[in-house]
């Protein structure tokens, strides 16, 4: 009998001390497991996305378009190809409208949201430079 009472004891000690750090555990794993983004439906309350800093023609590049400019994906026309000679005939305001408005398969700002509108500009002349 003394044997089950000081496991009784045990037992409720450890509970006791199991209780205090859960909510210390518990914080913590919220903290962990916390979003780090936030999803926005259509037709919702519109996300204003501010610059991050000023960022050169070729970061952005680097940064945004080069997934697809960099690997021609979508058709999209490569850094210094010929394929720009007609969109540069177009002259630089349509390529900085399409550039932000999104054109085709290009995504609005293509996908540099926190992008200036002097950044896009910056990295169309980067990509386009040599043609």
């Amino acid at each position: 009998m003394k044997k089950i009472t000081f496991v009784l004891a045990l037992l409720g000690c450890a509970l006791v001390a199991q209780a205090s750090t859960d909510e210390k555990s518990q914080d913590e794993l919220k903290a962990r497991i916390a979003p780090v983004g936030q999803v926005y439906l259509a037709g919702a309350e519109p996300v204003v996305v501010k610059p991050t800093g000023p960022r050169t023609g070729e970061q952005v590049y680097q940064g945004a378009c080069f997934a697809c400019h960099g690997t021609g994906a979508l058709d999209a026309p490569k850094k210094g190809d010929a394929a720009w000679k007609p969109r540069i005939a177009q002259g630089l305001d349509v390529l900085k409208k399409h550039a932000i408005e999104g054109i085709r398969s290009m995504p609005p700002r293509g996908t540099c949201a926190d992008c200036s509108d002097e950044e896009i500009v910056d990295a169309i002349k980067f990509m386009t430079e040599g043609v």
